[in-house]
């Protein structure tokens, strides 16, 4: 990979205050690297414990904001020093090796730089580019390539507005409230051009004029571009297509698609920046894959041959069965944007909306999945359940194929380990590990190795986790309490809030997008028998809840409100919560510290779901549906699967009372279950069975390991041929 007299912007005159001794605190700031390392955020916090919290665990921000006599206390402090040289010389040897994984696995070959585009990346939530799943996904993703030395360069928006800033009014209805990035608080750099000004591309073929500058994140080793168009060279309407993540406006959504595929690849070209596939997570922005075309097109290659050479060097990862997941636009508005692109493709309008078009809904409009499929060779599902859904949902592009011969695989989605396992935690895990495999942390996508977790005594994994819980729960009093100071909140808003939440109580945690198929409200549907279970004066039961519902989704927002208007109910004794604008780090605190992680979808509309996955290898136990990840996650001893299967159509009755019926029989009965000692051994056992059968096959490294030898060999081979095909030319 290589950028032609490209740089990206320093740190300016922002951090002149640092001493040269710290100067390296600055450039650690500006890589994501720290938001996996928690020993490199501990020399942030140490450096300033207040600046640290009112970042919000922003060290650029915190760097930016902290009055320079801290940083000369840290310079004249030979402890914190001992740990800047250690964090410091641990960064930069991980920036600068050329060893890993990926190298040993293919020593011989040439480089493969894959480029990876998404319309969103979970990374960290000073950097709010991320929706749900689907982002922190992405994001997982990238961390692990950087990880395994896996080379790979990522295309995605810079979104100024974000996604949605949630806060609930009185009346339970969320109300969205738009913050605008401070990218010059932000660990984030402007790409810069030969003049030293940033560097700005205009979107080719495409009436009228979109220009876009360029940013970069580092994300360890790996580069991620963001895209931008609210620059003055953009006309309003167009400065606007980068402001919000998944705009309800359609027009705007298909801008903001044009953008990120063919904009982005052009990105990638005026940077030099070499690549020999392309991975598009999710259609959003497989406009990318007409670039490559049209590119190959304009050297003279015919449209059916340059056609080829992409698809062989392109692999399309599907994450949805929702009809809501997946674009179409209307021909007319896709002409609007795309007439001077088809004569540039070498082919007719007709012939380009046939790209896109279903052959069973043809009237349904231009189809971004459509026009992924048919661009790509490789395609996967991510669980096997979702294999099988998704060959069923498009068999009919493949017509001559029957159903089991759809080339559709399925690669299970995974976390990142480091990203979300406890240090706390970790470190337990690191005592009773290390011992025996001094390099656990680098295998730990190995199974063998978590049974050493049968060794770690009883009682100090379950204290680990109560500590956890008063962690979470005192998280949510601090929310509480500063919102009573800047709003004096209602007391029954408070209440809903989790002022009264007691960590001794068995606590159940619900933390997703409010999208109707996830059935949000599903434990409310009797509410006495509810009752009964929350408010048992012996063995009681508390829920928070957190999610925020699709601006456009007024029925998500519908269930919304109902859930936190119960949660202000008396009668629930202040047993319902609802924690409001659910973030990246809200979810951190809510996987480490809940008891149980409820999931009751719709199915089979659970495509996979990580966030099961995170609270696994914490040592939060499943409650979970059979559907996406957990129907192989499941063993029968490491959580519970409920579910109905002979319902019918009333299935929201049956699964409710599948619900009631576990929790009355099986999980209520084991967490108080305590012996004399005061720890729930059987409780704890299954702590156990959850982390070690988990958190080996659902982690981000068997993922990165999976998608690398299966899809590698076949992607590199595609390159050559495609290659050689340009050299004949």
């Amino acid at each position: 990979m290589t950028e032609h007299s490209l740089a990206v912007s320093g740190t300016d005159n922002r951090f002149t205050h640092i001493p040269p001794r710290l100067a390296g605190l600055a450039d650690l700031a500006y890589n994501l690297w720290w938001s996996w390392h928690p020993e490199a955020r501990i020399l942030f916090k140490q450096l300033n414990q207040l600046a640290w919290k009112a970042s919000v665990h922003n060290p650029v921000r915190m760097l930016r904001d902290t009055p320079q006599e801290f940083f000369l206390a840290a310079e004249n402090n030979e402890e914190y020093l001992r740990r800047y040289d250690i964090i410091m010389n641990r960064f930069r040897r991980y920036m600068n090796t050329t060893s890993g994984w990926f190298r040993e696995e293919y020593p011989g070959s040439r480089t493969l730089t894959i480029a990876y585009f998404s319309a969103e990346y979970g990374l960290h939530h000073s950097l709010p580019m991320y929706a749900g799943g689907l982002g922190f996904l992405a994001g997982d993703y990238l961390k692990e390539c950087s990880d395994l030395g896996v080379p790979i360069v990522a295309v995605g928006f810079m979104y100024s507005e974000g996604y949605l800033h949630q806060h609930i009014l009185p009346d339970g209805w969320q109300e969205g409230i738009q913050e605008t990035l401070d990218r010059d608080a932000a660990p984030v750099k402007r790409v810069l051009n030969d003049e030293g000004e940033q560097l700005v591309v205009q979107v080719p073929h495409i009436e009228p004029p979109i220009f876009v500058a360029v940013w970069r994140v580092d994300v360890g080793k790996v580069p991620l571009y963001l895209l931008d168009t609210d620059i003055p060279l953009n006309d309003e309407e167009n400065r606007r297509i980068s402001s919000n993540l998944y705009t309800s406006d359609q027009e705007e959504r298909l801008r903001q698609e044009i953008v990120l595929g063919i904009g982005g690849r052009k990105v990638l070209h005026e940077m030099g920046i070499l690549y020999s596939s392309v991975h598009l997570n999710e259609g959003h922005p497989a406009f990318a894959l007409l670039e490559r075309i049209r590119e190959r097109v304009e050297r003279g290659i015919s449209f059916p041959d340059a056609l080829n050479q992409v698809r062989v060097t392109s692999l399309f990862t599907t994450h949805t069965p929702v009809a809501a997941g997946h674009d179409a636009f209307p021909p007319e508005l896709v002409d609007r944007y795309f007439s001077c692109y088809y004569p540039a493709l070498g082919i007719t309008r007709g012939e380009f909306l046939g790209l896109g078009t279903h052959p069973d809904y043809p009237e349904s409009g231009f189809n971004m999945t459509v026009l992924a499929m048919r661009l790509s060779s490789y395609h996967n599902a991510v669980s096997q359940r979702h294999g099988e859904v998704t060959r069923q949902m498009w068999k009919n592009l493949w017509p001559d194929l029957t159903q089991d011969r759809v080339p559709i695989d399925a690669i299970t989605n995974g976390v990142h380990l480091p990203t979300w396992l406890n240090p706390r935690v970790e470190d337990l895990l690191d005592t009773y590990f290390y011992p025996v495999t001094p390099n656990w942390q680098q295998e730990h996508d190995d199974p063998g190795i978590w049974n050493l977790v049968d060794e770690i005594p009883d009682g100090k994994l379950w204290d680990l986790h109560f500590d956890l819980k008063i962690k979470l729960i005192n998280r949510m009093r601090e929310r509480i309490r500063i919102k009573w100071a800047k709003k004096q909140e209602d007391p029954l808003s408070l209440a809903a809030a989790g002022l009264l939440l007691n960590p001794s109580i068995l606590t159940l945690g619900f933390a997703r997008r409010f999208a109707t198929y996830k059935r949000s409200d599903l434990i409310f549907y009797d509410m006495e028998r509810l009752k009964r279970i929350v408010c048992n004066r012996w063995r009681p039961v508390q829920i928070i809840f957190a999610g925020k519902a699709h601006p456009s989704d007024y029925e998500g927002k519908r269930i919304l409100q109902k859930i936190y208007q119960l949660a202000q109910q008396p009668e629930f004794e202040g047993r319902i919560a609802f924690v409001e604008d659910y973030s990246e780090q809200t979810a951190q605190y809510l996987v480490h510290g809940v008891d149980v992680w409820l999931n009751n979808p719709m199915p089979p509309l659970e495509a996979s779901g990580t966030s099961g996955m995170k609270a696994a290898m914490n040592g939060v136990i499943n409650l979970s549906i059979p559907d996406g990840w957990w129907l192989e996650g499941y063993n029968g001893k490491n959580g519970w699967s409920f579910a109905n299967t002979t319902a019918g159509n009333d299935r929201d009755t049956a699964d409710a009372c599948a619900l009631y019926d576990i929790l009355e029989r099986e999980v209520v009965p084991l967490y108080y279950s305590a012996s004399l000692d005061g720890i729930p051994h059987g409780w704890v056992k299954m702590m156990k069975e959850s982390i070690k059968s988990n958190a080996p096959r659902f982690s981000a490294r068997r993922m990165v390991k999976e998608y690398v030898s299966r899809y590698y060999p076949q992607l590199v081979t595609g390159a050559d041929v495609a290659y050689a095909c340009v050299l004949r030319r």
